[in-house]
């Protein structure tokens, strides 16, 4: 089953893609950045200081789904037997806990004049952290164990655990009393923010996205390499 996930067929795509994508996240990027500085109204309360919200929350966003994407690559690995589920998983690690630590710094910085701290303990604060020592375990089990094998079910293990995480930080803000204001985007009922808010928002998002995909592309790129330096037709 899926025998066309071979490293020389796969690499004649991926590798030609990056340059697409960049040029792509340029444009994106810049529509984004001009939406979000210039157009975008401040806000009524935390005036210019709210624009850090067009960074922070597509981050996280991003962060979130990337470690939702390795879970189910991880398992699917397993389930379908091909170890290429694997590789992606591992090549989308290094955008995700980038991206969950660009949350946490912009999140810390926007905390200082919306809070007066720059930490808090805060339910989705401590979560995010939590989600970045998962990234970390499952970055640095890759690095450590030798034993192919053994770094999988490892790996995966992380993944399961880790991914329990995940909900406790989208609902963390209606389970407990937090810093953090209720969801302002919902996608079952009306959103709270305004459109001239909401597009920006998801412009940088697109953005964010495109940039994590350019980033795996260049990790699964290398790897591929790897895989094809040392002689192998199959992962």
């Amino acid at each position: 089953m899926f025998k066309f996930l071979q490293p020389a067929k796969i690499f004649l795509i991926t590798s030609k893609a990056p340059k697409y994508v960049m040029a792509l996240f340029i444009i994106v990027i810049s529509i984004g950045l001009v939406e979000a500085l210039i157009l975008s109204p401040e806000d009524y309360k935390q005036s210019h200081s709210v624009r850090i919200m067009y960074v922070h929350v597509p981050a996280a966003w991003i962060s979130l789904g990337i470690f939702s994407s390795i879970t189910l690559l991880s398992l699917s690995g397993y389930i379908f037997k091909n170890k290429n589920f694997f590789l992606i998983a591992k090549s989308l690690a290094p955008s995700g806990l980038v991206f969950n630590i660009v949350a946490l710094v912009t999140g810390s910085i926007w905390g200082k004049p919306t809070w007066g701290t720059w930490w808090a303990w805060d339910a989705r604060i401590t979560s995010m952290l939590i989600l970045a020592i998962f990234y970390l375990l499952y970055l640095f089990a890759w690095r450590v164990y030798e034993d192919k094998e053994k770094v999988l079910k490892i790996t995966t293990l992380i993944t399961i655990f880790g991914i329990i995480n995940v909900p406790i930080i989208k609902y963390s803000v209606e389970w407990w009393s937090t810093l953090h204001q209720p969801a302002s985007i919902n996608i079952m009922s009306k959103s709270s923010i305004h459109s001239s808010m909401l597009i920006p928002l998801m412009i940088m998002t697109a953005a964010f996205a495109l940039f994590s995909l350019l980033i795996f592309l260049m990790k699964y790129n290398t790897e591929l390499i790897k895989i094809k330096n040392k002689g192998l037709d199959r992962l």
